[in-house]
């Protein structure tokens, strides 16, 4: 997906979002503004899809803000709130679509989307959101084709839900590669959140998207490690979670199947997709 307005006015505020977790004074807040939309205007008419133009944004910010990683605290306030929440829903699920769909409602733990609010509540959401259905399901396509799964994790909090998941896909002879951020950006998971959770002791293989410091948000085939490219090429399907792998995805062509897992936060990605602002997804392409 290419960047549109509506893009850029979610970008800008997003940098809003990250000078106020820096603490950064007015002055401070206004330069980063003013270099970010700089660097918009020089990227938006290139040949970039919309994550590979939000990367270099956010990277910007950060150098500026001289952090890091500006959503650390809410990152782990996420993985504590799902585990805890896991911990009172699990034994709720029993079927490939229930583990789908709980991973699905899970990727609610997004900070990258303006006008998108993280619920206080995780649980009351869950519990609402689980009674209902996915818009677009295609899990029974999905699941006959998961015997060698490449699971491209996108955010904190929701990766608990994804160890579900997987734990179902391993437990029915699934082969998963999993792959997280290199480094941090925005609140998306990285190999300390995958660690942490053992998910290195249940996967085959836990690698990273690569770009090593300039990790991007989504996959850019352009950076990936050997072995992330290698699972690719020899998977069945690959499990896209979230909002900034199907932006990346959607604009590449001679894949294997994918199933794109998300919540559709945004109106670009949802009109993109075809369906309403705010519905749950499970849509498997094919090339």
């Amino acid at each position: 997906m290419k960047i549109t307005d509506t893009c850029v006015d979610c970008l800008l505020s997003r940098i809003n979002l990250e000078c106020s977790l820096c603490g950064a004074d007015a002055a401070l807040a206004a330069e980063t503004e003013k270099e970010c939309r700089q660097v918009i205007d020089e990227l938006r008419d290139l040949p970039l899809s919309h994550p590979q133009v939000a990367s270099r944004i956010h990277r910007r910010a950060y150098a500026l803000l001289e952090n890091p990683d500006p959503f650390d605290e809410l990152k782990r306030s996420g993985n504590r709130q799902a585990a805890e929440v896991c911990m009172q829903v699990r034994g709720r699920l029993h079927t490939f679509r229930d583990y789908v769909h709980a991973a699905v409602i899970a990727n609610i733990f997004d900070y990258g989307v303006k006008g998108h609010a993280v619920t206080r509540d995780f649980l009351s959401f869950f519990n609402e959101e689980i009674e209902k259905d996915l818009y677009i399901d295609d899990t029974d396509k999905i699941l006959p084709l998961c015997s060698r799964v490449v699971y491209l994790c996108d955010n904190c909090g929701e990766i608990v839900f994804d160890k579900l998941l997987i734990q179902y896909l391993k437990s029915h002879g699934s082969q998963v590669t999993l792959a997280v951020k290199e480094s941090p950006i925005l609140n998306d998971a990285t190999m300390e959140d995958a660690r942490s959770l053992g998910m290195d002791r249940m996967v085959d293989l836990l690698t990273t998207t690569g770009g090593g410091a300039e990790a991007e948000i989504g996959i850019n085939m352009d950076l990936i490690p050997d072995n992330l490219r290698l699972a690719i090429d020899n998977c069945t399907i690959i499990l896209a979670k979230g909002m900034a792998n199907f932006e990346s995805i959607s604009e590449m062509e001679n894949l294997p199947p994918v199933a794109y897992l998300l919540a559709a936060k945004c109106k670009p990605v949802a009109d993109e997709l075809g369906v309403p602002v705010g519905v749950k997804v499970a849509k498997l392409r094919r090339d």
